[in-house]
């Protein structure tokens, strides 16, 4: 998403020649290799593990840190390789949808017309809200050494956050673009009776 607006927004009149099917294809194939080659690295790495004691994941669901942490053998090259493939993978993918954010904020700033930055700026606020979500508790919880001190319990908010109330979040947050949706909430919000018919 984060290519297309930076397309739409940065060359609009070459859109359509510089997004083409065959692009979104290998775009969206890149983006499934890449996420099968990471599953597929961890899965081998936790099947070198060995599991002598308790089978009881502290999570919500079955992740790789806490699966790592009921290891008892050394789990010391597992952790490495989350740190570094969730290092590369996030913070990678993140700084490739903020530098391309960087360019579309100064193509916007460029913008002569006042409505037409509002239009630009409303067309990518939704999708930086969500990506600001997504990608700051996906960082938060992969990218960091399992020897910092952490709660099991804070482990479970934050895998809760990335995986159940930034998904849930995302239709409530590009729906706010709907100006009737705008409407209904600013009535909501400000308590103001409903629309009078004219």
């Amino acid at each position: 998403m984060a290519y297309d607006r930076y397309v739409a927004i940065c060359f609009p009149l070459r859109y359509s020649l510089i997004v083409t099917k065959a692009r979104c294809v290998l775009l969206t194939a890149g983006t499934w290799t890449a996420g099968f080659l990471n599953s597929l690295l961890h899965t081998v790495s936790t099947f070198s593990l060995s599991f002598c004691s308790s089978n009881r994941v502290n999570q919500y669901y079955c992740d790789i840190p806490p699966v790592v942490a009921l290891a008892c053998s050394s789990t010391c090259v597992a952790e490495m390789l989350v740190l570094v493939v969730g290092g590369i993978l996030g913070i990678g993918a993140y700084l490739v949808t903020f530098i391309s954010y960087i360019y579309i904020i100064s193509a916007i700033l460029r913008i002569r017309s006042a409505e037409g930055k509002r239009r630009a700026f409303s067309t990518c606020a939704s999708h930086l809200l969500v990506v600001c979500l997504f990608y700051g508790t996906a960082i938060f919880t992969y990218v960091r050494p399992s020897s910092l001190q952490h709660t099991a319990a804070r482990d479970r908010l934050i895998s809760m956050l990335y995986g159940v109330i930034t998904p849930m979040l995302n239709p409530m947050i590009y729906s706010l673009r709907n100006a009737e949706v705008k409407g209904a909430l600013r009535r909501v919000c400000c308590g103001r009776g409903s629309p009078r018919a004219a």
